[in-house]
């Protein structure tokens, strides 16, 4: 169950990557572990913390399941707890990633595993759907900023997030694909992840049928946290390409074209506000303000800008008294 366990030899291995949030865990472990149940032979579950002071140990201790285990990752940021996971999943065909404050609904496992087997998918993602801790105002519900796309099952996909994702190692160790490091603290290593995986010719499909529930905390529904999300993520879909454009001469027109994509961002979403204005919409307005901070993010992206929206905080370091 913790760091000197032996590691698993299920086929399937579901991660639950976690870091200081003990109580979303421990609400999130039991439905994740039903659905480990639900298949045969069993999946084994495994939670990844990356809290240097062991904050997830004792949820898992408490739950005293023989197929759940733990390890810290003391190395900081979700692109190295990650690739933890993927290196304790060495002997599974399926490693599954699930975020520590996402509720599987039931069928969720056997969704992802079937979709993959039938279609020999490298890769299979599904839905997001939210819930609110604290009912979002006008603001957020006009602008639909929690609204996630949803697809038919089997429909290829170029891009997903390690929310929902189903990986088939079999099919992606070959290709030794890794999360980067560098998108650690700021987000977007799944992103370029699942791009490099489509790259490399594996097929990537929606499962429509696996489907979590995000319980989304009351910090997240404001009008500033949904700005600064949308301009992280413009700036790590920038960073994106020019870790994906292959060589150093390519990096200028990559750099070029996403400055000229922000740009139009920046002029879509003024028009958008304006017009929001006139007509007396809360929607277009907000809409309109998120697209602007998209295209500034794209734009501080491509000139090797970051935006560490997961940066922890700096220890305080005592200075030594000094002698008289």
């Amino acid at each position: 169950m913790d760091s000197a366990a032996e590691p698993s030899h299920a086929a399937v291995l579901i991660a639950v990557i976690t870091y200081r949030r003990t109580a979303d865990l421990a609400t999130a472990l039991p439905l994740v572990l039903r659905e480990a149940a639900s298949v045969s032979p069993a999946a084994d579950v495994l939670v990844v913390d990356n809290d240097p002071n062991g904050s997830a140990r004792d949820v898992v201790r408490m739950l005293d399941v023989p197929n759940l285990r733990y390890v810290g990752e003391p190395v900081p940021g979700i692109a190295a707890a990650r690739n933890r996971a993927i290196d304790e999943a060495a002997s599974a065909r399926f490693l599954v990633f699930i975020d520590d404050d996402e509720h599987p609904e039931p069928g969720w496992l056997r969704g992802l595993l079937e979709t993959s087997k039938s279609l020999d998918a490298a890769a299979v993602a599904g839905p997001v759907v939210s819930t609110f801790e604290t009912e979002p105002d006008e603001w957020i519900v006009g602008g639909r900023f929690f609204v996630r796309r949803n697809l038919p099952t089997g429909a290829p996909i170029a891009v997903a997030a390690t929310n929902n994702l189903l990986l088939d190692l079999h099919q992606i160790k070959p290709h030794r694909l890794r999360f980067d490091e560098a998108f650690g603290l700021t987000g977007g290593s799944d992103t370029l992840f699942s791009r490099k995986l489509v790259e490399h010719g594996l097929r990537m499909v929606w499962c429509a049928e696996a489907v979590v529930v995000d319980r989304v905390p009351a910090a997240r529904v404001s009008r500033d946290w949904v700005l600064r999300r949308a301009f992280r993520t413009g700036n790590t879909a920038s960073r994106v390409a020019l870790a994906l454009c292959g060589s150093r001469g390519r990096r200028l027109s990559v750099r070029v074209a996403a400055t000229l994509r922000g740009l139009v961002r920046l002029a879509g979403g003024a028009v958008r506000v304006i017009a929001g204005a006139a007509a007396g919409s809360v929607a277009m307005r907000a809409r309109g303000r998120r697209t602007i901070s998209r295209g500034a993010g794209m734009i501080a992206g491509a000139y090797g800008r970051t935006f560490s929206e997961y940066a922890r905080p700096q220890p305080v370091v005592e200075a030594a008294a000094v002698s008289p």
